[in-house]
Order: structure tokens, then sequence, then C-alpha cells
């Protein structure tokens, strides 16, 4: 695979999940309706439906190898999920109940069940998927060598770790800045560590659907 056809791989699937984002946040000008007023109910599946879309198409360029220490990913994974819910959970900071709520459909069965599996997709599959291929498989490499492709996964330079902490934690919300800069490091840990992209994303999926299962159930939907 040519070097510049490998970059696109690595990189569009972020492209394109940003500028969903980006959409998603100009819909609403554009009328008062339901919909265009709450268009994350129909951006966040077609969200899932392009990024999967162009995971499939690149997936020979990632070489995902076999999960290495699938134990040490298991515990960062609980770790950034626990940091992430502590200062609700733990410290008596205000409940985030304002964002992304399935239940709106609640009267109607199959639109909340479409809504929340497509949800989880997002959150559990294709996040994880999109956001270690694009941090750690190419940037972590990408700033420690242009031709990130001849960098072994997991070399560590203080340039690349401290650039993709910043750039990977200040990617969230304001209000999730210590816990994403934290989450930040500990995945580059896991890279480092494990030398296991596929790893990387695993522990990525678990904290999510911790996460996820934590939001459905407390119904902080702030944590979307």
């Amino acid at each position: 695979m040519v070097f510049r056809t490998k970059v696109t791989a690595f990189v569009a699937p972020m492209g394109a999940f940003i500028a969903l984002l980006v959409l998603n946040g100009l819909v609403p000008s554009l009328g008062k309706s339901f919909w265009l007023q709450h268009p994350e109910y129909c951006v966040f599946p077609l969200q899932t439906i392009v990024c999967a879309a162009l995971l499939v198409r690149f997936w020979p360029a990632y070489s995902l190898q076999r999960p290495r220490q699938i134990a040490f990913g298991t515990i960062v994974g609980v770790v950034v999920f626990a940091f992430w819910i502590s200062p609700q959970a733990i410290f008596g900071f205000p409940a985030r109940m304002s964002g992304f709520n399935p239940d709106l459909f609640g009267a109607q069965p199959g639109l909340f069940l479409t809504t929340v599996v497509f949800r989880f997709l997002r959150l559990v599959v294709v996040v994880p998927l999109v956001e270690e291929i694009f941090w750690r498989g190419f940037l972590l490499r990408y700033l420690i060598n242009e031709k990130f492709d001849q960098v072994p996964f997991g070399t560590f330079s203080w340039l690349s770790f401290l650039v993709v902490t910043a750039a990977f934690g200040f990617s969230h919300s304001s209000a999730d800045w210590p816990a994403a800069l934290l989450t930040g490091a500990l995945y580059n840990w896991v890279a480092y560590r494990t030398k296991s992209l596929s790893t990387c994303v695993i522990t990525h999926a678990l904290t999510n659907l911790l996460l996820g299962v934590w939001i459905m159930s407390t119904k902080q939907w702030g944590f979307w």
C-alpha cells in the first residue's frame, strides 16, 4: 500500500467523525423543529455508519494483530472509567443530566431501541477504533517520523507522548478535560507497554462500555 493511501486510511475515519460533529453543531441554526434542534439523534447514527464504512474500507491498512496483555488493558480500562465518573460518583459534583437522552423516545419502543443500539455501537465499537487508530496508531508514531508506518507501534518519545496526551484530552468537552488528559496518558501507556493497537482498542472499548452502562443506569446523559 502506498504511503499516501496509508495516511488516508489512518486519518480519514477521524476526519469524517469530526466533520459530522461540526455538522451536528451547525444544523440547529436551520430551523426550530425537534430534529433540527436535536440533530444528534440523526447525525450520530449517520456518523456511526459513515465511520464504520471507512474502517471496513481501510481495514487491511491497520494490521491489527492479536491483543497482548489483556489483563493490563482491562485494569487500565476500569481505572479510566472510575476516574471519569469519580467527580459525580465519589466527590459529590452535580449530576450531569442534560445530554443525549434516549428516554425521549420511551413511548416508541422501536425508535428507543434503535437509538440505544446505535449509541452503543458508536460508543463501544466505532469511537474506540477511530480514536485509537488515529491517536495511537497514527499520530503517536507520526510525531516521531513522518513515515509513521516505519515506526514500530509503541515506540516512545516525549514529544509524541505529550502532544497526543494533550490533543486527546482537549478534544473532549471542557468538563471532561481532567479525566480526558489522564485517559490520554494511560492509553498511551497501554500502547507503550503492550505494543498492540488491538489492546488499545479493547481497553478503550471496555472503558466506554462501562461508561455507557453507567449512563443508562444513572441517566447522567451529559457523559455521552
